[in-house]
């Protein structure tokens, strides 16, 4: 439904999201103090989550939202006025107009939207570790190979960079000289067997891993041009909020790279955004389908991070709505601070899913009028119980509604019209094309060849230069151009240094340039929002 002087309609305060006995409103200003949509296959989550989409992109706020089944690029076209939505319209006092919202669509592996790319050095180690399934002793033995990465200045951008530093930092039996003072690797080794005994059959078990991440199409995520998160929070020509679809059909069939995926977006946010307080209306709302995969088998550390992250971005004035079948799925720790429920049908045909029902009616604020646990279970098809949080920040009473009818088509968009929707991207050709710069990988087959210039890899000329500078900003002690602390508060900083020192310079070296200095700058004390794990 565009705007319109419907009683129902979505106004500059609040998003209507449907009607029971009383209309259920989302008020824009609470938008940030994040949410949860819950139910069954089949009771209608996609099309709540495409209403509550359009909602903030009318409002002006961009919206990111990872699309599983293919549905959600309909938004993308307006919708057709079937009998249905025109009765349904009718019955919330709705005036149906068709209507479409402006879509950019992504795709780690390329193929069905722009590619979604960023280094191994933006992951991190903790992150990465999740991603292979290491234990503690290979994860361990990461932490390493990204110190000797810091110190030794070998940026690490891409999969082939990884694995030459993890050849680079244990000696190989079965090369001639190999671990000797004349080995060309040998600061190298040398640097990672002061952490600690790394063997070769460690390393070994982590290259494996990698090797089933890459045959999962992972590789393709890491590498540049890295992604901008920054493009992601625009509005369009219009000034309503840009729709980012992220197409994870294919992403699914590796559910771990999928949830890690989304979680270094998460962190990303955390880190590159300031601190907005509470702002009229959230500056990006993210929806995190299949939620459950983001904590399955998570350990405790990583666990208590994704419940500081959640709880932290809202002051960036970052919604961030969950999508799951059943709340049980999420912890505790991170429910109490979704506030913004809604809840379809839930099926309870054993005694595991009767708990499961009345676990999931416990999360809302009661209503005397309602048996929750029994509604939940006799939901029809758009029906859904809503508690939104009211004007002073407390959730309102659970109510019984029939979801709105979206304002954009229903279900998938063909290829064709993905096709030329692509074409007029406002991101097109900034990532379409893959760039393999000068990286760890480079650096070290030259010095294996005897051909790595004086200080190659060590963060000397430009690095170094923008590195003392930043180190004369942060009061902080440089060794050639790597600072000894704080990559999260110091890349963004050091990022617009190199643009005002270097200039065009800076431009061409592109992110490479930015993620080695932001890297250099303190990798080894935080990476990201979730790289504070890195010492625990």
């Amino acid at each position: 439904m565009a705007p319109s002087d419907d009683k129902m309609s979505d106004t500059d305060e609040k998003i209507f999201i449907g009607k029971g006995e009383q209309p259920a409103w989302l008020t824009l200003a609470l938008g940030n103090r994040h949410g949860l949509v819950t139910g069954a296959t089949g009771t209608g989550k996609t099309v709540s989550l495409q209403v509550m989409a359009e909602g903030f992109a009318r409002a002006g706020v961009p919206v990111f939202a990872a699309d599983i089944k293919g549905d959600l690029s309909g938004i993308s076209e307006a919708g057709a006025p079937t009998d249905v939505l025109l009765k349904r319209a009718a019955a919330m006092g709705l005036t149906f107009q068709p209507d479409r919202f402006s879509t950019v669509f992504w795709d780690v592996f390329g193929e069905q939207g722009h590619p979604v790319r960023a280094t191994v050095t933006e992951m991190g180690p903790l992150l990465l570790s999740r991603m292979l399934d290491l234990n503690d002793v290979q994860e361990g033995v990461l932490n390493v190979a990204f110190r000797v990465a810091d110190d030794n200045g070998l940026a690490l951008i891409d999969m082939k960079d990884l694995r030459a530093l993890l050849d680079a930092i244990v000696p190989d039996p079965s090369k001639k000289g190999s671990g000797g003072d004349d080995d060309p690797l040998a600061p190298i080794r040398k640097a990672a067997q002061g952490f600690g005994n790394v063997t070769r059959a460690t390393v070994g078990t982590i290259q494996r891993q990698l090797l089933v991440l890459e045959n999962q199409g992972g590789a393709k995520f890491f590498g540049e041009p890295a992604l901008s998160l920054k493009d992601f929070m625009r509005t369009d020509r219009d000034g309503r909020g840009l729709v980012n679809i992220l197409v994870a059909d294919k992403l699914m069939q590796s559910p771990r790279l999928y949830a890690t995926f989304l979680l270094w977006m998460l962190s990303e946010l955390f880190e590159e955004l300031p601190e907005a307080g509470d702002p009229p209306k959230p500056k990006l709302v993210f929806f995190f389908d299949e939620a459950h995969l983001l904590f399955n088998d998570a350990p405790k550390a990583l666990m208590d991070k994704i419940e500081q992250v959640v709880r932290l971005i809202r002051s960036k004035g970052v919604g961030v709505y969950f999508v799951t079948q059943n709340p049980v799925d999420v912890p505790d720790t991170v429910l109490g601070q979704l506030g913004n429920r809604v809840q379809h049908a839930l099926r309870a045909f054993t005694p595991r899913d009767q708990k499961a029902v009345a676990a999931a009616a416990q999360t809302f604020r009661p209503n005397p009028k309602l048996d929750t646990a029994k509604v939940i279970m006799e939901l029809g098809k758009g029906e859904a119980l809503v508690s939104f949080l009211e004007g002073n920040g407390t959730p309102a009473m659970v109510e019984r509604v029939m979801i709105r009818p979206p304002s954009a088509r229903i279900g998938p968009i063909t290829p064709e019209e993905r096709k030329a929707i692509m074409d007029m991207s406002p991101v097109k050709g900034k990532y379409d094309t893959a760039i393999d710069a000068e990286s760890a990988y480079e650096i070290i087959q030259k010095r294996l060849a005897g051909t790595a210039a004086p200080g190659a890899g060590s963060g000397g000329g430009i690095l170094g230069q923008i590195g003392a500078i930043a180190g004369t900003i942060f009061g902080t002690n440089v060794s050639r151009g790597r600072l000894s602390t704080g990559q999260l508060v110091a890349r963004s900083v050091t990022r617009s240094v190199t643009n005002k020192v270097v200039g065009g310079v800076a431009a061409d070296l592109g992110k490479s340039v930015g993620g080695s200095i932001g890297g250099s700058v303190g990798r080894a004390l935080v990476r990201g929002a979730l790289g504070g794990l890195l010492r625990r």
